[in-house]
């Protein structure tokens, strides 16, 4: 079934459209026109028997209406400090920093570094990660690109002169900022037509190449360079060896590869369960197995928690 739905903003859609316009600003350019009042809206398909599930369309994935499972796993310990469940329609990257803040704000967390997949790889991320003085490594996700021309990479960006530089050494000078954040550099359709490289670059029309940046993305460039960094390197290892288990774990022994019941409340609270039941294995495999060479006070700590989660599974 297909149902009209009312396109919702972004949460950062605001601080968007201020770093847009004070780019255009910077770069002598008008004010972008107000977009109308009148909400935007899309078509997506429904469920007949779940509409709170969304419609998923991933490379690699089954096709299907499903719900996503995001979650937070501790790199020491491998325990799980956040699940958060959403249709599978929502991109991985929507909920994350909320979530993030939430985990920080809540329980105390002092977060010093992230290892996420490529489906959190947005200027967005990358930024928030910044601001809140995160180390953040993620995971790499080779763009798609016209079959027979040059990748985005190929194209240096020269930061003093603001443009790219081609393979064939012309300048791609900036032209103007687009309402989605990107800034837009064009090179000279004169010089185009007489490449010899033309046909590896563009086969526009009008012998234009047109590359794009995002107003953000000097923050993306930073923590993409984390990835290859060593500590980056010991970090994005760790993750598959916590995250990817614990989901793993999840499928293998407690369900997660289907909802057992139906609307979102009930599937969180399936993946609520499950994650206390994996928590509560890994705290007491953790306190038989280690013994003395947990501190005191992290035994207690762990003593403490474990006891929380039987509390809470049993009530729940």
């Amino acid at each position: 079934m297909w149902c009209g739905v009312e396109v919702k903003p972004v949460e950062y859609l605001a601080q968007l459209e201020a770093a847009v316009e004070q780019d255009r600003a910077e770069h002598g350019k008008r004010e972008l026109k107000t977009k109308a009042a009148a909400p935007q809206t899309k078509e997506i398909k429904v469920s007949r028997s779940d509409a709170e599930s969304g419609y998923m369309v991933r490379e690699g994935k089954p096709k299907g209406f499903f719900y996503l499972d995001h979650r937070t796993v501790d790199g020491r310990h491998a325990t799980i400090t956040d699940t958060h469940v959403t249709p599978a329609n929502v991109h991985d990257s929507v909920p994350y920093l909320k979530r993030l803040d939430r985990q920080r704000e809540r329980f105390g967390f002092q977060v010093q570094a992230v290892g996420l997949d490529a489906g959190y790889s947005t200027a967005a991320i990358a930024k928030g990660l910044e601001e809140r003085d995160i180390y953040g490594v993620i995971g790499y996700r080779t763009p798609n690109h016209g079959e027979g021309l040059f990748r985005k990479r190929q194209f240096r960006y020269e930061e003093e002169q603001d443009g790219y530089v081609c393979p064939a050494g012309q300048l791609l000078v900036y032209r103007t900022t687009n309402r989605e954040g990107y800034r837009q550099y064009h090179s000279d359709a004169k010089i185009c037509l007489q490449c010899p490289l033309r046909q590896q670059c563009t086969r526009s029309r009008n012998a234009t190449k047109v590359v794009t940046r995002h107003v953000w993305q000097r923050w993306k460039d930073r923590v993409d360079a984390h990835r290859l960094e060593p500590r980056g390197k010991r970090i994005y290892k760790r993750r598959k060896e916590t995250v990817e288990r614990s989901f793993a774990d999840a499928k293998q022994l407690h369900g997660h590869r289907y909802a057992r019941m139906r609307g979102l409340s009930n599937v969180r609270e399936q993946s609520l369960l499950a994650a206390v039941a994996q928590n509560i294995k890994k705290i007491a495999l953790l306190l038989s197995a280690a013994g003395p060479q947990i501190p005191p006070f992290t035994r207690y700590r762990l003593l403490l928690l474990y006891w929380r989660l039987l509390t809470l599974a049993s009530t729940l």
